[in-house]
């Protein structure tokens, strides 16, 4: 129900935008996210967004530079990634899930397979 794409090897300070095709999903959930997975690491949060795009949440880590977007008639929701670094890379998740939005992996409902991005310096 949750298809990543748009991963990729990149230089510093490069930019790369992710995209999560949706279907399927029930009308109970809330919200989209993604999350990251370094080698070694638990997932992290990078950013959330509300179905109805009223609300973007973000990691401090990303913060000014990726920005979460949806658009709700291709059933897409976007990673844009710009001044990309090293310590960016690993495999990026996108994730559906109920109200309350939460930054925590366990709480969505569904996941994507991943899309990998490598940062290299």
């Amino acid at each position: 129900q949750l298809r990543e794409s748009g991963g990729g090897l990149v230089q510093t300070g490069g930019s790369l935008k992710l995209a999560c095709a949706h279907s399927g999903l029930p009308s109970t959930m809330h919200a989209m996210a993604w999350f990251r997975q370094s080698p070694g690491k638990d997932h992290e949060f990078i950013a959330a967004i509300t179905f109805n795009s009223a609300t973007a949440y973000y990691a401090d880590s990303v913060k000014g530079r990726f920005t979460i977007s949806g658009d709700n008639a291709n059933n897409t929701v976007y990673l844009q990634m710009n001044s990309l670094k090293p310590e960016d890379t690993g495999g990026y998740y996108c994730a559906a899930g109920r109200y309350p939005v939460t930054r925590t992996w366990e709480n969505y409902t569904f996941w994507g397979p991943g899309t990998q991005v490598t940062v290299d310096t």
